[in-house]
């Protein structure tokens, strides 16, 4: 077949500017990281002008974050808060959205539309009733006061769950029954080893939102020998607000993690987002 020279003018001009756009916005959302780690290695002096490369890197800016802060303390105690707030989501909105895709009891869809309109409440307006309810359980400044609010799943992680539990084949469930498991049995060694793309999504997402959250922390936590990264960033801050490329090395340290655990995940990461089950069946 016969290519018609303007037509395929008009696909290469089309291929050009949807890759030239694709640069132009990862170049947009790359520039405040890469100016950020480049000023991590600057001087006091470098970090305002228009340069991207620092003339001589100064890499004790990095001992200087752990020299100020107690940064090792701070990040094992957001590896802890992030883990077991992540476990507990995967676990309770795992059972929660499998109960709600596959059993069936009276009410369920006006149980679960009523749950999942919890997700239009703004965060900002739970904050004054949860800190009241910790105050009362005497959990407040304390590690518990982080993992509590977050450990028993929420409405997106429970919509996700049921979405991708309900594009699986029921024949599998049929198997199972058929061998005599029970609900529970169905739950933890049919569907949900069949569910890791959807668990690994879960997972990265809820690991990032608690290792960035920074309100919940901030109105908890007083003492330093149980504060997160980000705290210690904010008293950092405080503390010295002129020292700019020490607070760059800082960020670059707690950006870190984040970018480990995607790298790792993130082929992973991309299939559960692919088979996620959004359309349902």
């Amino acid at each position: 077949m016969t290519v018609v020279p303007g037509r395929k003018t008009r696909v290469f001009v089309r291929a050009a500017a949807l890759y030239l756009a694709l640069i132009a916005m990862a170049w947009c959302a790359l520039l405040p990281i890469l100016w950020a780690l480049a000023g991590s290695v600057k001087k006091r002096s470098e970090v305002t002008t228009p340069t991207l490369l620092p003339r001589e890197p100064q890499w004790s800016n990095y001992r200087t974050v752990f020299q100020e802060m107690p940064f090792g303390r701070m990040f094992l105690n957001t590896v802890l808060y992030a883990g077991c707030v992540t476990a507990g989501q995967v676990f309770f909105c795992s059972l929660a959205g499998y109960a709600f895709a596959r059993l069936r009891f009276p009410g369920r869809d006006a149980l679960f539309v009523a749950y999942l309109a919890t997700l239009m409440v703004p965060l900002t307006v739970t904050v004054v009733p949860q800190f009241l309810l910790i105050r009362v359980l005497g959990l407040t400044d304390t590690p518990w006061a982080l993992i509590l609010p977050g450990l028993f799943g929420s409405a997106f992680g429970t919509y996700l769950m049921r979405q991708f539990f309900r594009t699986l084949p029921v024949e599998l469930e049929e198997a199972a029954v058929l061998d005599g498991c029970s609900p529970w049995q169905i739950y933890w060694r049919v569907l949900l080893p069949n569910a890791k793309p959807a668990v690994m999504v879960l997972a990265v997402l809820t690991w990032v939102n608690v290792w960035n959250d920074f309100l919940w922390p901030l109105v908890m936590i007083q003492r330093r020998e149980i504060s997160t990264v980000t705290l210690g960033l904010v008293w950092m801050q405080g503390q010295y607000v002129s020292d700019r490329p020490v607070l760059m090395a800082a960020s670059m340290l707690i950006l870190l993690p984040l970018v480990i655990v995607y790298a790792v995940a993130q082929k992973a990461f991309l299939r559960g987002i692919g088979m996620s089950g959004f359309g349902g069946r």
